[in-house]
């Protein structure tokens, strides 16, 4: 390989594999977390209750700290010094709200009107300013007696001005980019479940972040019917690859990889798919699959959050549950919590077992997969 390519190469994975699993670090202690803490403060007997007041208003504080998280987990994922990754963070924070100040332009104090709890900005835009803000402020990070200065002023004003400039335009193309997928959706319901849940599967197992890709592409589900609908492919397509990889490879691995696998990472298999990618097949066909049904059959809806997450955590089957129990204003009706349940569990959880667990048994007949073939490292 040419130093130029390998030079791509590097780049390319500082991007798109070091930075994003940086940036879903962010996601999953701000955004993420927030959203469950909403959901736990919403329950019943805590709804109109001072704890469940208290919940609500970490869980919003939380979401609206999204940018930070996201250039904190960036920059301490490639290790970065104290100071470049907390100034970071206050890149992150600009980029995230950077198209709504723009767009007030000279408004004065007016112009942190867009910053509001519980709104958590532009993701994308946050990873944006912050990989550049890390990127100029680690060049002159430790270089100068007056570090403490140098370093912050440069980080901030190099990152929270990209985003400031790009912010509009950046949220044009998120916004363009899943306006398309929820007009596909909409109308072509069955070929586009299969497309989204398939390569948002993929994405999920892959060395990336899906759930940064799915809170950037799906953004606007909570007011596009077709989006939501697309959410909701999404997440069973995530759901199959860790339940699917989970059950088929339970003989090599036990009830420790079903468990590390179906609530943690399909991700785990990686190693093993790059000695042999035929191991891929059960869950990506259990993926094609369910995606449909959840779209076509049963119309299943979700938000940006659990689109990407699978059944880590379980987010993918709250966050769905939550939004097909509300409805959406002027496009669904909500269902009741226990056909939600019912759907949920068939889609994301049942069907992706026996559809990955009959494909694997087949090709293991055929000798495409081998004993040993998905057994985790320990």
């Amino acid at each position: 390989m040419s130093r130029w390519k390998q030079g791509v190469k590097k780049v390319l994975n500082r991007i798109f594999i070091d930075g994003m699993s940086g940036m879903a670090l962010g996601l999953f202690a701000t955004l993420i977390v927030g959203t469950i803490l909403g959901q736990i403060a919403s329950i019943g007997f805590l709804a109109d209750s001072f704890a469940g007041r208290l919940i609500a208003y970490s869980a919003n504080l939380t979401k609206t700290l999204m940018g930070v998280g996201i250039g904190v987990g960036i920059a301490y994922k490639f290790k970065e010094s104290p100071l470049v990754t907390v100034s970071a963070g206050a890149a992150g924070f600009i980029g995230a709200f950077a198209a709504d100040l723009v767009n007030l332009g000279k408004g004065g104090i007016d112009a942190l009107a867009p910053i509001s709890a519980g709104k958590p900005g532009d993701p994308l835009c946050a990873f944006l300013a912050a990989m550049v803000g890390l990127e100029i402020g680690r060049l002159v990070s430790g270089r100068t007696k007056i570090d403490i200065l140098v370093t912050p002023i440069v980080t901030v004003a190099a990152g929270g001005g990209i985003g400031l400039l790009t912010g509009r335009g950046v949220a044009y193309v998120t916004t363009a980019v899943g306006n398309f997928v929820g007009w596909g959706t909409e109308r072509q319901p069955f070929l586009m479940g299969i497309i989204v849940a398939v390569v948002m599967g993929l994405a999920l197992t892959l060395p990336i972040s899906s759930a940064a890709i799915g809170v950037v592409v799906f953004a606007g589900a909570d007011s596009n019917y077709g989006l939501a609908l697309a959410a909701a492919a999404a997440a069973a397509g995530c759901s199959a690859q860790m339940v699917g990889f989970a059950v088929a490879s339970f003989r090599e691995n036990r009830f420790g990889g079903l468990l590390s696998q179906g609530i943690g990472t399909s991700m785990l298999q990686m190693p093993n798919i790059v000695k042999n990618p035929r191991i891929w097949i059960p869950p990506t066909v259990a993926s094609a699959v369910v995606g449909p049904i959840s779209s076509v059959l049963f119309k299943m809806t979700n938000n940006s959050v659990g689109a990407g997450m699978g059944t880590a955590g379980l987010v993918g089957q709250i966050n769905g549950f939550s939004v097909m129990t509300a409805g959406i204003e002027g496009f669904s009706e909500p269902v009741s919590w226990y056909v939600a349940l019912f759907e949920i569990l068939l889609v994301h959880v049942i069907l992706p077992a026996v559809i990955a667990l009959g494909v694997s048994e087949l090709l293991r007949r055929v000798g495409w997969i081998k004993k040993g073939d998905m057994k985790l490292e320990v």
